[in-house]
């Protein structure tokens, strides 16, 4: 891999974190927060790293955490903010919820690279990853103008950016796998062992 990737790691810790009932990021797996596990896979393809959170907790992590510009406004603020402050036209954007996640399978979106897409995201058999994906940086206009009109789903976003999607195997379904509830958590850590 080249020294300089100019690609930049976003990883959107700022949600509610409702259903889980505390901060996902920085819940543990194998005693390791998710956070670090995400930013591990990451940084051998990054130059950079952006978390964007409110929460202070993240600074003690790699990385600089920025908060939301418009706030309140869910995953395409988060977005947003990311764009915002990366300095790459590339940009490797992950939720912090997917701690399974491996630097093998982010490579596939970097070797799509250069088709001019806004997006670049996974596919399961149900419905596209859009937050484990490489955006554009000319994606922030598009945020800005959701987030001005108070538009806050990320679905209805992506349905407007010129997008490619890879599919992914069964058997790599847990590596993309969101770990929402206690309930996820507890069957994800019972039924794999690393």
């Amino acid at each position: 891999m080249n020294p300089k990737k100019n690609i930049t790691g976003i990883i959107l810790a700022g949600g509610k974190s409702s259903r889980m009932g505390s901060e996902k990021g920085l819940l543990l797996l194998n005693g390791i927060p998710f956070i670090e596990h995400i930013n591990n896979a990451l940084q051998p393809l990054i130059d950079e790293l952006i978390i964007v959170s409110n929460n202070p907790e993240y600074d003690k992590f790699q990385g600089t955490r920025v908060q939301d510009i418009i706030p309140n406004s869910g995953p395409i603020a988060g977005l947003h903010a990311g764009l915002s402050y990366s300095n790459t036209e590339n940009n490797l954007v992950l939720s912090c919820d997917v701690p399974y996640v491996t630097t093998n399978l982010l490579q596939r979106l970097l070797l799509q690279e250069k088709d001019d897409h806004d997006l670049i995201m996974f596919a399961d058999r149900q419905q596209t990853i859009p937050l484990i994906a490489m955006y554009k940086k000319r994606c922030v206009s598009k945020c800005k103008q959701f987030l001005d009109q108070n538009e806050k789903r990320l679905r209805k976003l992506i349905s407007e950016l010129s997008t490619k999607t890879i599919t992914i195997l069964e058997k790599e379904y847990l590596l993309v796998s969101n770990i929402n509830t206690p309930e996820d958590l507890k069957k994800i850590t019972n039924g794999v062992n690393h």
